[in-house]
Order: structure tokens, then C-alpha cells, then sequence
């Protein structure tokens, strides 16, 4: 294979380019290499790969290293000739995974604050500020973007599906599901996709 995609289950940047290798059939083309690594103890192979050692990172024999999901994400899909960035609707698909990564990345950072701190030392205000970020996107999804999840799958559709994911995987206890019904029931029919099944963290 010419490429190798540097890979953690539980990481929702990974699960969105590994969806990406399923909706679009490169399994032929792309080896998922599982690697343990974290902020404080980076894989020696992926630091090699990608400098800022962080995963996704996208391996070619031909080429450097891709590294930031949405980049890998780019480059699976015209790589594969997919459809998955439709030039008709590309600002908005653009838009929404923007928003579901920015989301993301307050919620991923919430779980380093407690995981990498001292209890005593865990800003709690901080954790609530993020919160914030998190909840008035969901805010946002809910209200306004309905009709862009009820066409065909895109990018943006499983960035939001892999982000609503790691909510439930991490922080359930805040209870996003219980003001965003419309969000739950769209969450509930794409997860059955096969793509989004295989991948779901444990």
C-alpha cells in the first residue's frame, strides 16, 4: 500500500478520516496503523511521520506527510474521487465541519484540563468557558442546520457525526441530548451507517 494512516480509536480527528476510508472504499490503498501515543508521550514512529506528532497523520511513499484531519479528509476525497466536498454546497460543508472540529477541539481540551492536571489545579471556570462553546454550536446545529443534514452524506455530516460521538464518549454528564432532539434523532439514523458503525469508539 502507498499510504499509512497513523490511527487511535478514541480519537474523533481519526474516526472522521477512517469513516472517510470506508464511505470511500480506499482500503485497498490506505494501511491504518493503531499507534499509542498522548500529549505527554509521543509514538516514536509518528513522531518521525508527522513533527507536531500528532494523529491523523497520512503517511505517502510519494510526498510528505499529510497531518490535520481536514487536510486528510481533503485529500482522501480527491484522491478516491469522491463526492464528499460537493462543489455545489462546498462553502456550507465547509462551514459545518469548521464548526463541528472548532467544537471538538473544546471538548477534547476539556478532558486534557482534568486528565493532565492535578484535581487541585483543574480550572473549573476555564472547563465552563469551553462548555459554553461546545453548547451554543449545538445551539446553532439545532436550529439552523437541519436541512443541510437531511441531503446527501458530506463531509460536514460526519464531522458532526464523529463529534456528537466523542459528546456521548466524554461528556455524557453534561447532558447535550437532552435539549437537541433534533440532533439525537439525526445522530441515531446515521450511526447505522456501516462506516460510522465499525468505527464507533468503545
Amino acid at each position: 500500500m502507498d499510504h499509512t494512516l497513523f490511527s487511535s480509536p478514541a480519537s474523533p480527528y481519526v474516526r472522521k478520516t477512517r469513516v472517510f476510508l470506508r464511505e470511500l472504499d480506499l482500503g485497498d490503498r490506505v494501511a491504518e496503523r493503531m499507534v499509542s501515543t498522548n500529549a505527554l508521550d509521543t509514538d516514536p514512529d509518528l513522531a518521525a511521520a508527522n513533527p507536531l506528532g500528532r494523529i491523523p497523520a497520512l503517511a505517502r511513499t510519494e510526498g510528505p506527510t499529510l497531518c490535520d484531519s481536514r487536510v486528510i479528509t481533503r485529500y482522501l476525497n480527491d484522491l478516491a474521487g469522491g463526492d464528499l466536498y460537493p462543489a455545489a454546497r462546498l462553502w456550507d460543508v465547509l462551514t459545518l465541519e469548521a464548526l463541528c472540529d472548532g467544537m471538538l477541539d473544546s471538548a477534547v481540551s476539556m478532558v486534557y484540563e482534568r486528565r493532565l492536571r492535578k484535581a487541585d489545579k483543574v480550572d473549573e471556570g476555564w472547563l465552563d468557558a469551553q462548555w459554553r462553546k461546545v453548547s451554543r454550536t449545538l445551539d446553532s446545529l439545532e436550529a439552523d442546520w437541519t436541512e443541510a443534514l437531511s441531503g446527501p452524506l458530506d463531509a460536514g455530516q460526519i464531522a458532526l457525526a464523529c463529534a456528537l460521538g466523542y459528546l456521548d464518549l466524554r461528556h455524557d454528564d453534561r447532558g447535550w441530548r437532552d435539549t437537541h432532539p433534533a440532533l439525537v434523532a439525526w445522530l441515531a439514523e446515521i450511526s447505522t451507517r456501516p462506516s460510522l458503525a465499525e468505527t464507533a469508539p468503545a
